[in-house]
């Protein structure tokens, strides 16, 4: 009976991804994305509005400090980019930008819930400022 238990546990766990397998395809960023730079870069005065605007619409995914641990992460299909990460902030501004606020799959377009382009450069300042 044991050994049955054992057996059906092994067998569901099978079906089980880790979250690193969960991986998605790279993502093709549009040249102009490649180039485009943060008009806002330095500007720290925007960090308040971009924590705003994270914690709105980015915080049920990505966490609150960006570690990808956010209460809907585990529910996704693909891994949610963990923000504190080297790879993460190896990305130009444009790339961070694209993946952002145009999206694909499970993540969402943002164009029109956050239409103003000064908000979306906040809330790409306040990501970079996300550390362990």
């Amino acid at each position: 009976m044991l050994s049955a238990f054992v057996a059906a546990v092994f067998l569901l766990m099978s079906f089980i991804v880790p979250q690193e397998q969960k991986k998605p395809a790279p993502w093709e960023i549009p040249g102009k994305y490649m180039k485009m730079e943060n008009p806002y870069k330095d500007d720290a005065s925007l960090l308040k509005v971009g924590k705003m605007l994270y914690s709105k619409h980015c915080k049920s995914c990505h966490g609150g400090k960006g570690e990808c641990d956010g209460p809907k992460a585990k529910q996704l299909e693909t891994y949610c980019s963990d923000f504190t990460s080297e790879d993460f902030k190896k990305q130009s501004d444009g790339e961070m930008y694209y993946k952002s606020f145009v999206g694909r799959d499970e993540m969402p377009n943002f164009e029109k819930k956050i239409t103003d382009d000064e908000d979306r450069w906040a809330v790409i300042n306040y990501i970079r400022s996300l550390k362990k």
